[in-house]
């Protein structure tokens, strides 16, 4: 058995704060916000905007590879990567409300770059 690299309760926080599907996020990181509206990547509700950060869409693009391994699969960067995601987007998250809340565009376009949809429930 491979030694486990990442905890219960990481893995789970990890996959609470990551709320867009693989799929979802992959279409999301295909979209330039300058150019098309969200709803071309069938994220609804999303209108053009600044482009992303481009530290965020990095992270976005480790979260993808992250979502696309066994847990057993994952290396210790990956579970550094899964911490730094999970503390950047509770701190871009701030002190809004726990209930579901966009704030500004420029907002939602990056948390959703690193697979956080602010306006998904739950």
């Amino acid at each position: 058995m491979a030694a486990q690299t990442v905890s219960d309760a990481q893995w789970n926080h990890f996959h609470e704060v990551v709320n867009m599907s693989s799929r979802e996020l992959r279409d999301w990181l295909g979209v330039d916000t300058e150019d098309a509206a969200g709803e071309a990547a069938g994220v609804a509700g999303v209108d053009a905007g600044p482009p992303a950060d481009p530290e965020d869409r990095d992270l976005g693009r480790r979260v993808l590879d992250i979502l696309g391994k066994r847990r057993t699969d994952l290396t210790r960067d990956d579970v550094d990567v899964m911490g730094h995601v999970v503390a950047r987007v509770e701190r871009l998250r701030g002190g809004l409300p726990e209930e579901p809340a966009a704030g500004t565009d420029r907002r939602r376009h990056r948390l959703m770059s690193m697979g956080h949809d602010p306006l998904r429930a739950g």
